[in-house]
């Protein structure tokens, strides 16, 4: 019975680590370690000032409008930061670009605890810093993703990317929550103190790490939009990583209501603030909740059909939200389209890092940045002028519906993404610059 117990407790133990986040990367490699747990302090600051300048806005003019330019002044900066970061993660030293990146955000943090600590706060400088704070995040995060490949081995990159999203997603949950309780109890101004602090730890965390050297063409440097051009050129011959971006926006233009909660919480759920903020905050939950439970991921070696799976799910679990009359079941419904998001989240990552030259990752991984800011604003459109023609619950459920036929067709017409098995190296293989330096 004793040996019978242990058995049972022996079993447990492996299912749960085969269920749970694979945390291997951050053990076996210190650089990683150190890239990780920096952007988990400055993403937690970042969603604190996420939520910290509109409530600003709105304290200093008691207009919705105002709040909403916040989000339209971003988009542009981000775009350009994006398309332009890219040629630079690829021409210069990650690291160190990050330190810079790191220096620039804070400076955007810093001028808007100087705004709030005035006497008479003004608006401009926070449409200013904002813009501002999104053009410089559009060079930090391709730099910041392509830094990922040069610090773990081939084998640890999905687990890699698990973690990445495990960190993201707490952060996008976490940082708001937080953010609520600190502006309730000491104001804006320490919160962009907070912000900046952050920023300050991970300019210390990434300092520590070892001097990265990146892959360069043999022509050398290649900036501005000649470089970038370069990049979607190389795209547009490689079916694969086309499959990556084109998956991901067939999910977000179709299948992505999320500008249909206000309309459903209040009417078709019958609910107050309450339950539109519960839908809103469902499918970060569940994205979170997938995020640590990724533990299986690693072992998938059919990655392009797990993505086209995931987003399968995502499609369907969207429909089915949109025909249900009871909140609870379609928060569950909403739970589950965020895990099978981050799925395909942690399967895109890795093919996309894993199938580009090092010395274009950078710009592709600009493209990816601009597919998933300006896919859920597509979404919102579309979602918004369906709901306005035949009503909220009938675009939601045809947007699931042709998420679902998107997939279908995509997985129809591009068989070699459909066929992908991407060969890892053995975990213990480190690519030269695993652990600082890349040949």
């Amino acid at each position: 019975m004793a040996g019978e117990g242990r058995d049972l407790a022996n079993l447990a133990v492996v299912a749960r680590s085969r269920l749970l986040v694979d945390i291997t990367p951050l053990r076996k490699f210190p650089q990683f370690r150190l890239l990780w747990s920096g952007f988990l302090v400055s993403s937690l600051g970042n969603q604190i000032t996420v939520v910290a300048v509109p409530y600003q806005i709105y304290r200093l003019t008691h207009s919705s409008l105002d709040v909403g330019f916040v989000s339209l002044v971003q988009i542009g900066p981000l775009l350009v930061g994006s398309l332009v970061g890219g040629p630079i993660a690829d021409s210069f030293d990650r690291r160190r670009l990050l330190m810079v990146t790191q220096v620039l955000l804070a400076s955007t943090s810093l001028g808007l605890a100087l705004n709030a600590g005035s006497r008479q706060p003004s608006l401009w400088p926070l449409f200013v810093c904002s813009g501002l704070q999104a053009g410089f995040s559009g060079v930090d995060s391709p730099t910041r993703s392509a830094l990922v490949v040069n610090v773990v081995d081939r084998g640890s990159i999905v687990s890699a990317n698990a973690l990445w999203q495990v960190l993201f997603q707490f952060g996008q949950i976490g940082g708001p929550a937080i953010a609520g309780l600190l502006l309730g109890r000491f104001g804006v101004g320490p919160v962009y103190w907070i912000d900046l602090a952050t920023f300050g730890a991970s300019l210390l965390s990434v300092s520590r790490m070892k001097t990265v050297r990146t892959v360069r063409p043999a022509g050398g440097r290649e900036l501005g939009f000649g470089a970038m051009v370069g990049g979607l050129r190389y795209l547009r011959g490689h079916q694969v990583l086309q499959a990556i971006f084109l998956v991901d926006l067939n999910a977000m233009v179709f299948g992505m209501p999320r500008a249909l909660f206000p309309a459903l919480g209040l009417t078709h759920f019958h609910g107050g603030a309450n339950t539109v903020g519960l839908l809103y905050a469902a499918p970060g939950a569940g994205a979170l909740a997938g995020a640590l439970l990724t533990g299986w991921v690693a072992r998938v070696r059919r990655q392009g059909r797990a993505v086209l799976l995931a987003v399968l799910s995502w499609g369907i679990a969207i429909a089915l939200f949109g025909l249900v009359p009871y909140l609870a079941l379609g928060l569950v419904l909403l739970g589950v389209a965020g895990a099978s998001d981050v799925v395909s989240a942690v399967f895109r990552a890795t093919i996309l890092q894993l199938e580009t030259p090092r010395e274009l990752l950078g710009r592709l991984q600009a493209v990816q940045t601009a597919v998933v800011t300006g896919g859920p604003r597509l979404g919102d459109l579309e979602a918004g002028v369906v709901a306005s023609l035949a009503g909220t619950e009938v675009s939601v459920v045809s947007g699931g519906l042709l998420c679902v036929l998107g997939v279908l067709v995509l997985a129809r017409r591009l068989p070699s993404f459909r066929r992908l098995q991407l060969q890892a190296t053995s975990v213990g293989d480190a690519p030269p610059g695993a652990e600082g330096v890349e040949g």
